[in-house]
């Protein structure tokens, strides 16, 4: 099998990408090796040795979406507790284990998965991985640990949502109005009720529920065989006892058939802002890579339609920015309902109506028109460059295999994309953009400043939430 190999390899496959089709999947294939352990742990490795260090993973199949309905934001406050420690690796090992030898690491929480990920020098892995393992195992279940986190999460919210302009309602309000089901509506932040609510209980029953073996996948990318892999994690992970996972819920929802919308007064916001998603096909649907393609046409950076079209044509936008499965994620690592999601700021003087109609009628213009077929190949191209770019660092290719290998049930995913965006064609994109971007489909949230409110019949915004004493992590 061929291997990566840094910022050369990057362009070596991007130049593999714009060969002819043949051509192009006889020679690009990321070396994937695939192992499932007898407790139901499954590891996925990608060998490279262009660099004597190598990036984990271990995702988790639980997020904000499987999280009780009275504990909302639980899953994230849960992703913080597992950096507190073990009864035998107190709180700060971690830290000093990875980041001592020059590595990093950090976790995420979104609504289908939960990521743990380091990198580190080759011969940091086997501590990496004894540390994971033991985390798998317990944690240290403390009052005082989970009363430090709750304080910790709730600055985290004053910080990036109640004391910041716009305060992510492109995220977890457009989802609140778009979706239908608690599971998929509900703010994963959390409400301070529900974190002030959480108990030892609850962590201890989530991690037993969610976080064995049998729930989890783990990634590893680079300067290491998949032979010497799969044994460091047997040696780790062998013993842990698979447990029993609740039943997963449907969370499955049809496309709107009414459009939604909902106006709001920020205090903090200096000029207006629009979000506007439109529920996406399931994963893995005929219409996923279509949309995927279309999403790059139209909010992909600054050569999209819409950049060219209402930042510099029609001067009715400040900025865009967007894209399927957008901001918490990309389009490809969701599970459950996701939203193409637009988040735009825009000029006091201009109407949100006439931002929506011009949206609208550049929708209409790929539906009547199509697009020329230079432009469609130079939206592929840089999609694929993205995705490419997204795999070269060992931490996000350890990733995406864990995720692929959780998320579609085959790591090999990662070398099937490129071959569905290469196949989309002018028809496909002008079906989706017909199916989807439809104002019965379309949610749409107008936040304005608090100056403006008024006269747009907003009731006044409430004040950012006092400031906090100071954080203990």
């Amino acid at each position: 099998m061929k291997r990566l190999a840094g910022l050369g390899g990057t362009c070596v496959l991007l130049a593999m990408l714009a060969a002819p089709a043949a051509a192009r999947q006889a020679d690009w294939r990321l070396p994937i090796e695939t192992k499932r352990l007898d407790n139901g742990l499954t590891v996925v490795v990608s060998e490279d040795r262009s660099s004597p260090t190598v990036g984990v993973s271990v995702v988790y199949h639980v997020g904000m979406r499987l999280e009780p309905e009275n504990r909302t934001g639980f899953a994230h406050l849960f992703e913080h507790l597992m950096f507190q420690g073990t009864p035998v690796a107190p709180k700060g090992t971690f830290d000093r284990v990875i980041q001592g030898g020059g590595g990093r690491l950090n976790g995420s929480t979104r609504p289908d998965y939960t990521n743990y990920i380091e990198t580190a020098p080759v011969s940091a892995l086997a501590p990496i991985l004894w540390l994971e393992a033991d985390r798998m195992k317990t944690l240290d279940f403390s009052p005082e640990n989970l009363k430090n986190q709750q304080d910790v999460v709730k600055e985290e919210i004053r910080v990036n949502v109640q004391n910041q302009p716009y305060g992510l309602f492109f995220v977890f309000d457009i989802n609140r109005l778009a979706f239908s089901k608690w599971a998929n509506a509900h703010d994963g932040y959390g409400s301070f009720k529900d974190l002030e609510g959480a108990t030892l209980a609850d962590v201890e029953s989530f991690h037993r529920d969610y976080y064995g073996p049998n729930n989890a996948v783990i990634g590893i990318a680079g300067d290491i065989s998949a032979e010497e892999a799969f044994a460091l994690v047997e040696e780790y992970f062998g013993d842990i006892p698979s447990r029993a996972t609740p039943a997963r819920p449907d969370v499955s929802e049809p496309l709107n058939t009414e459009g939604r919308r909902e106006a709001q007064g920020d205090a903090l916001a200096q000029v207006p802002a629009l979000a506007v998603g439109w529920k996406m096909p399931a994963r893995g649907h005929a219409d996923h890579a279509p949309m995927a393609v279309l999403s790059q046409l139209l909010a992909g950076g600054d050569a999209s339609r819409l950049y060219q079209g209402l930042v510099k044509g029609r001067e009715q936008l400040l900025n865009i920015d967007g894209g399927l499965g957008w901001p918490l994620g990309h389009a490809w690592d969701y599970d459950g309902p996701t939203l193409l999601t637009l988040f735009a700021l825009y000029k006091p003087n201009v109407e949100p109506d006439a931002v929506l109609g011009a949206v609208n009628e550049e929708v209409a213009r790929i539906v009547a028109e199509g697009v020329p077929a230079e432009t469609l190949a130079a939206a592929k191209t840089k999609l694929l460059a993205d995705y490419v770019n997204g795999l070269e660092p060992f931490i996000s290719r350890a990733d995406e295999l864990a995720k692929a290998q959780l998320l579609w049930g085959d790591a090999e995913t990662l070398n099937k994309v490129p071959e569905w965006v290469q196949t989309v064609t002018v028809a496909d994109v002008q079906r989706v953009a017909k199916t989807y971007l439809t104002d019965a489909n379309r949610t749409v949230i107008d936040r304005v400043p608090a100056a403006m409110a008024p006269a747009r019949g907003i009731a006044p915004p409430a004040a950012p939430a006092p400031a906090a004493a100071p954080a203990q992590d």
